[in-house]
């Protein structure tokens, strides 16, 4: 898994996905996730113009259909901006009139996939576009820049040089989340970190022909989690020894909170702010009378909810619903780890 910074096709892509209603790629986004692809995702067309500006995405997946700006408007606008211009786009769309599918390509489209997309299709697809593009985004500069700009999504990214485990680079956000969490400041890196990653690296680089992802390092802080992901080597191979050791890391960061468990299962089901407390509780093994009880309501009213919630989820039981709650929304499964 050693990386050379001139080697960025190694370097797992950040996908934006444009898309008024995104259950509806819940099996794309997730297979994009578990490949260790970074996943945005932006709802209407103001939004991913935004979030693309910002973010700089190796590619955008865009529907084609929007209300509001529809999706050959969105790329048109993109390939207009000189800071986006060089993001290659995929349409996604139901569309398979010649004339539709020429639409997307005159708007700056490189290529589509027709609905109901097939995640390895897109894979496979975006791996071809991306080689080409990332031609012309070579260089360290483009690479902390876009790091930089996932601060602003939830994403914290850190370095630390294996050798001596001095932290060597972070960015802004990282370096307040460490702080809150650990109380340390580069260039120390935590203890549980370090020790986290020292026990996992040797596995890494063993099945560096079939890399597995490690075990994450869950952290936790009151009712707030901090987790590390350990991504890849980075930095210069000159800095290794021969037997591939003592080269940088790249770790990334994300906190979640009960908070956001809640806010994730009523954005991926539909739910209400009182149907998402009760999900979450079944989620978390709890009966109707125990929720009842934690949030003041009747075993009656609880079980009222649920039934409501069944319906949304398309399920007939409680443990159907915990079971997709806790595979769509992973904040809800996440737990301190050492």
């Amino acid at each position: 898994m050693r990386w050379n910074p001139h080697e960025i096709e190694d370097v797992p892509p950040v996908v934006l996905i444009v898309d008024d209603a995104p259950e509806n790629l819940a099996v794309l986004h997730d297979t994009l996730d578990e490949t260790g692809h970074t996943v945005l995702v932006a709802l209407d067309g103001e939004a991913a113009l935004a979030r693309a500006r910002q973010a700089q995405p190796d590619v955008v997946l865009l529907d084609a259909i929007m209300p509001g700006m529809d999706g050959f408007e969105v790329a048109r606008r993109l390939k207009a901006d000189p800071q986006t211009a060089h993001i290659p786009i995929i349409f996604m769309t139901g569309l398979t009139e010649t004339e539709h599918l020429l639409q997307a390509l005159d708007a700056g489209g490189v290529d589509y996939v027709t609905k109901p997309v097939k995640p390895q299709e897109v894979i496979a697809r975006m791996g071809v576009h991306l080689r080409t593009a990332r031609q012309v985004r070579r260089g360290e500069l483009e690479q902390e820049q876009a790091r930089n700009a996932l601060d602003a999504f939830g994403y914290a990214t850190m370095t630390v040089r294996e050798r001596d485990g001095r932290l060597m680079w972070q960015t802004p956000l990282a370096r307040e989340l460490l702080w809150r969490y650990c109380g340390t400041q580069a260039p120390e890196t935590p203890e549980p970190v370090l020790q986290w990653l020292r026990r996992h690296v040797p596995d890494v680089r063993q099945g560096a022909t079939a890399p597995v992802e490690p075990p994450r390092l869950t952290l936790s802080h009151g009712p707030r989690r901090l987790t590390f992901r350990l991504h890849r080597a980075v930095g210069d191979p000159a800095d290794a020894a021969p037997n591939g050791e003592g080269g940088e890391w790249l770790i990334v960061m994300q906190e979640t909170s009960d908070a956001s468990a809640l806010q994730g299962l009523m954005q991926t089901f539909g739910l209400t702010a009182r149907e998402a407390e009760v999900l979450y509780w079944v989620a978390k093994g709890k009966t109707n009378r125990d929720i009842g009880d934690i949030l003041g309501a009747s075993p009656a009213t609880v079980k009222k909810h649920l039934e409501r919630i069944h319906a949304k989820l398309g399920v007939e039981t409680r443990t159907a619903a915990a079971a997709m709650a806790l595979q769509r929304v992973p904040s809800l499964s996440e737990r301190a780890a050492g």
